[in-house]
C-alpha cells in the first residue's frame, strides 16, 4: 500500500539525489499520453514542493506541448530503486516549461551543470508526494552515463541546434504546437 505525502520529506530528497534515471508522465486533454526516460545528473529538488530537471534536444518535445495544450498542466515524475532497498517514488503536480533565452530558464539554470543542446527546464509545483513499495521493480547495476547525446550537441553549430528544433521540436506527435521559438532562443553556453 502506497504512502502520501504532501511534500517532499528528507528521505525523499535522499533518495532522488541517489538515483540515475527518472521518469515523465505527460497527458494533453486529448491524445497520446507520453513516458519519457531522463538522466545526465539533470535533476534537481528546489524545495519540499519544487522540483525541476534541465531538458536536453531530443527527436520530440511531447511534454512541452502537453503543456502548453493542458489547461490544468499536469504532471508525474518517477524514481524508482534498481539498487538497494526497493522503493517507488511519484512527483505529482502542475508543470511549467521554462524555455532558454527567457528570465525564467536565466534565473535557474546556474542550479545545474549546463549541457551543450539544453532546450528547457522543466519545473513541477508538487501537490502530492507518494511512495510505494516496488518490490516488482527488477535489481540493476549502473554503469555510467551515456555520452553520445552531449557529444553530439557539443559537436553542432547554433545554426545546426536551431535547425533541428525547428524541424523536431515544433509540433508533438499527435500534431500540438509546443510554440518553441528557435530563432529567438538563446545559444548554450
Amino acid at each position: 500500500m502506497g504512502k502520501q505525502f504532501a511534500r517532499i520529506e528528507p528521505e525523499h530528497r535522499a533518495f532522488i539525489e541517489r538515483q540515475k534515471i527518472f521518469f515523465v508522465a505527460s497527458a494533453p486533454p486529448k491524445g497520446r499520453i507520453n513516458v519519457s526516460p531522463k538522466g545526465l545528473s539533470s535533476f534537481r529538488v528546489l524545495g519540499e514542493t519544487d522540483v525541476a530537471y534541465l531538458d536536453c534536444t531530443g527527436s520530440g518535445s511531447e511534454t512541452r506541448a502537453h503543456l502548453v495544450a493542458s489547461n490544468d498542466k499536469r504532471l508525474t515524475i518517477m524514481f524508482c530503486a534498481f539498487d538497494g532497498d526497493p522503493m517507488i517514488l511519484r512527483l505529482y503536480g502542475q508543470g511549467r516549461s521554462l524555455m532558454r533565452g527567457t528570465p525564467e530558464y536565466a534565473d535557474l539554470v546556474p542550479k545545474f551543470e549546463e549541457v551543450a543542446g539544453a532546450r528547457q527546464i522543466v519545473r513541477l509545483s508538487i501537490d502530492l508526494v507518494q511512495t510505494s513499495c516496488g518490490l516488482g521493480v527488477p535489481l540493476f547495476d549502473y554503469k555510467q552515463e551515456r555520452g553520445n547525446l552531449v557529444r553530439y550537441w557539443t559537436a553542432q553549430s547554433v545554426n545546426n541546434l536551431r535547425k533541428y528544433w525547428g524541424l523536431k521540436n515544433m509540433k508533438s506527435i499527435d500534431g500540438l504546437p509546443t510554440d518553441f521559438a528557435p530563432d529567438t532562443m538563446a545559444p548554450p553556453r
